[in-house]
């Protein structure tokens, strides 16, 4: 077949503008080929993260341990253990890390001398899977040329030693040691890992999801499957104001003010207020922060019971509402407050009478009782401005949308946070949505366009179908990033029998467990189940318990993060990451994080113990991963105009 037949005539015009030679064709040709035989970059996998900031940018800047164990394979034998756990925190925290190492150095010039050595063939090392042209790419400008002429140095080339030392002194003797030791260190932990998947759950009790946006917006390769809690932020910031409610009340359940005032400057006056009027001589003794007795005086913790109090009722109220609008949900259990006797201080649920734990109901009126009042109406658009007005959420929920999604197929593997609703004789779960019936992979593709509806549609009936839909998101029981029968709001805070607690799990949570699940999964989304694997995240893995995070035969890895502190307990550990290198997969458990301060001082690292899961026979090129595909494309179009020109078709420009 000709070029002509292969490609339109209009497509090769518009390649040769790029492409303007036979010559330039055939040099980008060769350079994308041999960039095929590359190793396959390093991809990290961090999940639920929860806000914990400090921890996950440790995790980010050491790489999952990859960093620490490149230093291990490159000066094993040639530094002692104390000198290795220095320099990985040098490289982790430079400006930090410097002044404390050169008020104990006696030659500031040699130790300059032996670091900068080291950083390069480091920095070497982590560089030598990437193109030269993708290594320029990331090169600071400050020290662009300098760097690339060192990491290209030819050792033992006697012709250039001279140059390549003078290089080195003259860098110590103009001061701008300093200044090179952090842009190489910065380097080395953007050369590390070439992609990262955050699988959902940036947001929650955490106090730093903002800052933890602010550094996934200036990563140069990540994606996000979305997590039910980045979810919740992403309806609050698009206008639901069910999404909204329940953001307030998890941010005051936790006492995570940090996010909402000084992250997103969310003001919470109005709510206050209204709190202040309508619950002032109510002690809220339910609706107290948990573990914030520390961090705030007793009248702070005594308004903050208080809005606690009043944004849970509106929330009930809102959620209600929904339910009433969209019957389709198929969520009419959670009508409750019309159940409640107001005289007798109880409600009927399944016909059992539950006493309440707290009868004090000032804004609920037992004819309406979805109705919300004038004030707390005037409350709700308050807020809602506020979270539209807010600059930094906004530009972080536009970031979610762009770089996530509900499930991402990335080299082979499956990515999502939560589950795929299932029954529990393992077929798929179906769901009407919109006069159609889903399942699987067609609800989630559904559900990720609704999702973006929610945010971006200009018709009004369309957004609100969104908006609703991302509140059945968070807490629908088919709801891929749910994954339980219902959401217990009501009777966690109002009911003491834990019987009322229980949330049961979707059958997909028992059966993830078994290979012919994961096979069923990876091949509804199109996956060969023999080399495929599905990584998932959501639920901490029970360690103290015996729990594995390899499941099904190794078909599927969960890998919640573990980074919120409140399962530690419950778990053993910190949780799990996952890299996947031109080796293989290695899953990496970590013990709790103590403290960006501590990991500077005293040079403690998170401790990370790494099992291989998998050892290639064969080495990972980038032949074999989605990119090489897109480069193979590439090349099949070069060839075609590299036939037009010789063809005669296209002119040479």
């Amino acid at each position: 077949m000709s070029a002509q037949e292969t490609y339109s005539h209009s497509f090769l015009e518009l390649l040769a503008q790029q492409y303007p030679s036979i010559q330039a064709a055939s040099m980008a040709i060769i350079n994308l080929s041999a960039t095929l035989n590359l190793p396959k970059g390093t991809e990290n996998f961090i999940s639920d993260v929860h806000g914990e900031y400090e921890a996950f940018l440790h995790v980010l800047k050491n790489g999952s341990g990859s960093i620490r164990r490149k230093i291990e394979e490159i000066f094993a034998n040639s530094l002692l253990e104390k000198e290795k756990r220095n320099f990985a925190t040098l490289i982790y925290y430079p400006e930090q890390k410097l002044p404390l190492i050169l008020q104990q150095v006696p030659d500031r010039a040699e130790w300059y001398r032996i670091t900068l050595f080291r950083l390069i063939k480091l920095c070497r090392s982590v560089a030598s899977k990437y193109t030269r042209t993708a290594v320029r790419e990331a090169l600071p400008d400050d020290f662009a040329f300098i760097i690339e002429e060192l990491l290209h140095e030819q050792e033992g080339l006697e012709n250039k030693q001279e140059y390549y030392q003078s290089i080195i002194d003259t860098i110590i003797s103009t001061d701008r040691a300093n200044a090179f030791i952090v842009a190489m260190a910065e380097l080395i932990q953007r050369l590390a890992i070439a992609r990262l998947h955050v699988i959902g759950d940036v947001y929650d009790r955490g106090p730093g999801a903002h800052i933890i946006m602010d550094k996934l917006l200036d990563y140069h390769a990540v994606d996000v499957q979305w997590g039910n809690h980045d979810i919740l932020w992403m309806g609050a910031a698009a206008g639901s104001e069910a999404c909204l409610a329940n953001v307030i009340r998890i941010c005051l359940r936790y006492g995570n003010m940090e996010t909402l005032a000084n992250g997103y400057a969310i003001s919470l006056l109005p709510l206050a207020s209204f709190a202040m009027e309508h619950y002032a001589d109510d002690p809220c003794e339910l609706f107290v922060p948990k573990g914030t007795a520390e961090e705030f005086t007793a009248n702070e913790l005594q308004l903050m019971s208080k809005m606690h109090k009043a944004i849970t009722i509106i929330q009930l109220k809102l959620e209600a509402q929904i339910i009433q609008r969209r019957k389709q949900f198929v969520m009419n259990d959670r009508l409750l407050l019309h159940k409640i006797d107001f005289d007798k201080g109880t409600i009927c649920l399944d016909g059992q009478e539950h006493p309440l734990l707290d009868t004090h109901f000032p804004t609920i009126d037992p004819k309406e009782p979805y109705a919300l009042t004038e004030e707390e109406q005037l409350v709700l658009e308050r807020l809602r401005l506020s979270f539209a007005n807010s600059e930094r959420l906004q530009r972080h929920v536009r970031f979610l949308y762009s770089k996530g999604s509900l499930y991402l197929i990335y080299n082979g593997n499956l990515l999502y946070h939560g589950c795929i609703a299932m029954k529990p004789d393992g077929s798929f779960a179906s769901v009407r949505v919109d006069g159609k019936t889903y399942r699987a992979k067609g609800f989630m593709d559904r559900l990720d366009r609704l999702a973006r509806q929610a945010y971006f549609a200009s018709d009004p009936e369309l957004k609100q179908y969104g908006l609703d839909v991302m509140w059945y998101l968070w807490s629908g029981d088919r709801s891929p990033l749910f994954g339980k029968e219902k959401m217990a709001t009501f009777e966690r805070y109002f009911l003491a029998d834990p019987a009322t607690h229980a949330e049961g799990k979707n059958a997909y949570y028992a059966l993830r467990d078994m290979p012919e699940t994961a096979v069923k999964i990876l091949k509804e989304f199109g996956l060969d189940p023999k080399t495929a694997r599905i990584i998932n995240g959501h639920v901490p893995v029970q360690v103290k318990k015996g729990e594995s995070p390899v499941k099904a035969n190794g078909r599927l890895i969960v890998i919640d993060g573990g980074f919120s502190k409140a399962y530690q307990d419950k778990t053993g550990i910190a949780g799990y990451t996952l890299i996947h290198n031109s080796y293989g997969f290695l899953l990496a458990s970590h013990a709790p994080f103590e403290s960006t301060q501590k990991a500077i001082e005293q040079e403690l690292d998170i401790h990370s113990k790494t099992e291989i899961l998998e050892a290639n026979y064969h080495r990972i090129r980038v032949r074999d991963t989605d990119e090489g595909c897109r480069i193979q494309a590439k090349i099949h179009q070069l060839e075609a105009l590299l036939a037009a020109y010789r063809e005669g078709l296209l002119k040479e420009q």
